[in-house]
């Protein structure tokens, strides 16, 4: 079979299926599925055809699936097909089957559980996108994890995957920034204001008072002396100075967070700057792709209900009409005064990004801008006009940092929240990128930094990386065997495996075998977080494998007496590292060789 068992038991079901019933059409087909069944006493994998094929047919569902387990059960590879419940069929598959899974994985290495699925179509994963005012915080680190793990997956199911940061560097905020760092250029100089004097005749007050502006501001100093600063190192007039420090604080800004992502391993093709898209047009091109459709017009909104929003006013806006496209509400893309809403800057970020070629785009954001979703997908429905062209959002909810039963107190450099780089320093990269992704990324979460180093099965990390360490060290004490044979998985592919019949063997097969299928439903669904979950269970078989072995002396993976049957263990556990270092490696995470 091939190296998707469920794919390929998938189409053996369908051939019988367009066998008994000709009439039935390729839509009804395409939504008959092969899946695990959830308890072992009702086979292998279990099959929803009869109940699709019911309706169409006219027949009972469970006329039909009698039909088709007959059918399959005449079939080699197939030891028992069974109707089961309102109208499933259950397989049971041959011991040989999941024996050619254990070789299928050792020849294809950790490019076992890739897939076509994909088809090459380009798509463009949006993640981070931060403001550049600072490091990187704890707040950033759940969606930077997920967005690149998610880029690794779709890669795995044959994606071609651009992973882009949107840099935000065309808002007030900037300007803020701006002034943040004009306030420690005159503190390096030694200016006589003080802070309380010069934040008050800022337009922005003093938003960024962390430390980390002290470097950036003597920066300036060496590139620039006093020749930013007014008479007697006053404050100088804005359009003196403004530009130049903001483009110095937005440029110091983003290789702070390059290199906070480089030490959480996480990484981008695309770097696009807002202020760049801005001068070059993008927001006109994408107003002339909207006014061409006439979904542009001046108009006055009716004033919310509840809570009123930042983009609302009660004059005349450019408005777009955003409930044709499944929104509640039409949206402003132009304020009363003229200036762009950042709406319509964001619409011009997704219109560049469909002429750059990519009709499937995926953005990773917080929480809480789930406020969002609906306009900006009625948006790219609108710019698509016509093209098969899509945007989902994966959302990110807080993460909470505990240590010793509390919460961890903010950066002193920072001065307002917990930098990337503290949880980093604590843990370590790996540690951090695994533990993000073992809670579906909407759902709150607690990274519990006593936890995170423990070594015990509460510990994911630690569980998954145990099975792996206890891998390699089976396979270098069977490597000091030379009764045992050459031992490299090209080698132990070719072993036979006829032996390997105890539950507890068979068990962890049918979860490597699962691998692929995991691959393909992740990547559908846009949820990483599924890889930690199966290599979590992964590891549990495992263990429970290694355990029995102690219990059992014929089911231990070396015995100098049995070589055949020592060789065949041996696959099944080269075969169980190789899995786990194909989903370590969607993850982001370093196996180890072995524990400390």
């Amino acid at each position: 079979m091939s190296h998707n068992i469920f794919n390929a038991l998938r189409r053996l079901i369908l051939a019988e299926m367009a066998r008994l019933f000709p009439a039935l059409d390729a839509e009804v087909q395409a939504r008959i599925e092969v899946s695990p069944t959830r308890e072992a006493a009702h086979g292998d994998m279990a099959t929803n055809a009869a109940l699709i094929a019911a309706k169409p047919l006219g027949r009972p569902p469970r006329e039909i699936a009698t039909a088709l387990a007959a059918a399959l059960s005449a079939l080699p590879d197939i030891a028992k097909a069974e109707p089961a419940g309102p109208g499933f069929v259950n397989l049971t598959l041959t011991d040989p089957v999941w024996h050619a899974e254990i070789a299928a994985i050792l020849r294809a290495g950790e490019a076992f559980g890739a897939s076509a699925m994909g088809q090459g179509r380009r798509v463009n994963v949006e993640y981070v996108s931060a403001n550049p005012t600072g490091p990187l915080t704890v707040g950033h680190c759940r969606g930077a994890v997920v967005g690149d793990a998610l880029a690794s997956l779709l890669a795995k199911a044959g994606y071609d995957v651009t992973r882009e940061y949107y840099i935000n560097d065309a808002g007030a905020q900037v300007t803020a920034l701006a002034w943040s760092v004009y306030w420690r250029y005159l503190q390096a100089l030694g200016t006589q204001l003080t802070e309380h004097d010069f934040a008050a005749a800022t337009p922005t007050g003093l938003q960024y008072p962390g430390d980390y502006l002290i470097p950036v501001a003597e920066a300036l100093v060496a590139a620039h002396g006093d020749a930013l600063a007014g008479p007697g190192l006053s404050i100088a007039p804005a359009e003196a100075w403004l530009d130049t420090v903001r483009r110095h604080a937005i440029e110091s800004m983003m290789a702070l967070i390059r290199e906070d992502l480089a030490a959480l391993n996480v990484r981008q093709d695309v770097f696009t700057s807002e202020a760049a898209l801005i001068a070059a047009g993008g927001v006109e091109r994408a107003e002339a792709i909207l006014r061409g459709q006439d979904l542009l017009y001046e108009g006055v909104l009716e004033p919310p209900k509840g809570k009123t929003p930042e983009d609302w006013e009660p004059r005349e806006q450019t408005l777009f009409r955003a409930t044709g496209f499944g929104d509640d509400v039409d949206r402003p893309v132009r304020k009363s005064d003229g200036s762009n809403t950042y709406f319509f800057n964001d619409i011009a970020n997704h219109a560049d990004k469909m002429a750059r070629g990519f009709d499937t785009m995926i953005d990773v954001w917080g929480a809480d801008h789930g406020g969002y979703v609906k306009r900006m997908q009625a948006a790219v429905k609108a710019l698509a006009a016509g093209r098969d062209a899509s945007l989902d959002i994966v959302l990110c909810q807080i993460v909470r940092v505990m240590k010793d039963g509390t919460p961890m107190r903010m950066s002193k450099r920072a001065g307002t929240y917990i930098e990337l780089r503290d949880l980093i320093d604590a843990v370590g990269p790996d540690v951090v990128r695994f533990i993000m992704l073992m809670r579906k990324s909407d759902a709150q979460m607690e990274f519990d930094l006593d936890a995170a180093v423990a070594q015990t099965r509460e510990n994911p990390v630690f569980y998954v990386q145990y099975a792996h360490a206890r891998c390699r060290s089976v396979l270098r004490a069977a490597a000091e065997m030379p009764e045992l044979g050459d031992t490299v998985d090209a080698a132990l592919a070719e072993a036979a495996l006829a032996s390997l019949t105890a539950p507890e063997e068979l068990a962890l097969v049918r979860r490597l075998a699962a691998w692929p299928r995991l691959v393909e439903s992740a990547a559908q669904a846009r949820e990483p977080h599924r890889i930690g979950f199966f290599l979590y269970d992964l590891a549990g078989d495992f263990h429970a494998l290694w355990n029995a072995g102690r219990a059992d002396a014929t089911l231990r993976f070396i015995q100098a007496d049995a070589v055949e049957a020592s060789r065949a263990r041996l696959a099944l556990v080269a075969a169980t590292a190789v899995v786990i270092r194909s989903g370590l490696a969607v993850m982001g995470v370093a196996p180890v060789e072995e524990m400390r």
